[in-house]
């Protein structure tokens, strides 16, 4: 039985959460509304607050399924009540960040400003100029914002200086050796 499959996601009170024909679930909560296409052949079931996955069979590919609903389902309960978020930090001399209307404007060393314009449903915060910050409700697309982000200008191993996570240690390297002198 999978660890992850077999335990209930509870939904909190002001979430809804709509199973359609073919496994379409659709969850509305005060962050905003989500909706995906789950694998038909798993089993979910609504009792009460709680949301219940099952598999039909012992087959392998059943038994990998079933996890996955019940990890993708609950990241929806999840963004609908929470949200998610990334927090990106930006080094180097002359590095920056700032919000023009709802576009990110970079400068990152390149001869031009780097623009990115966020997809719906996902909003750019700049607390400093050298944070962003990421949020949204589906995780799946904080998370590949944040990772567009930040390969516009990935860290470099030598000073350090790129778009980096927060919590990303970047692993330094020492520089070239010079000449041995005879």
């Amino acid at each position: 039985m999978s660890r992850i499959g077999r335990m209930p996601i509870t939904v909190p009170a002001g979430v809804t959460v709509e199973i359609a024909d073919g496994n379409l679930v659709t969850v509305k909560g005060p962050k905003g509304t989500l909706q995906k296409q789950l694998h038909a052949d798993m089993i979910i079931k609504q009792e009460g607050s709680e949301l219940i996955v099952q598999r039909p069979s012992e087959d392998k590919a059943h038994k990998s399924l079933h996890g996955l609903t019940r990890s993708l389902l609950h990241s929806m309960v999840e963004g609908v009540t929470n949200g998610f978020s990334k927090e990106l930090e930006i080094n180097g001399v002359g590095y920056r960040a700032q919000m023009q209307g709802k576009t990110l404007v970079m400068n990152l060393g390149y001869s031009h400003n780097v623009e990115y314009a966020p997809v719906e449903g996902i909003t750019i915060e700049c607390p400093s100029q050298t944070s962003i910050i990421v949020k949204g409700a589906d995780k799946q697309a904080v998370g590949q914002v944040a990772a567009e982000i930040r390969e516009k200008r990935p860290p470099e191993p030598y000073k350090g200086k790129g778009i980096k996570y927060v919590s990303e240690r970047i692993i330094r390297k020492e520089g070239k050796a010079g000449k041995a002198k005879k």
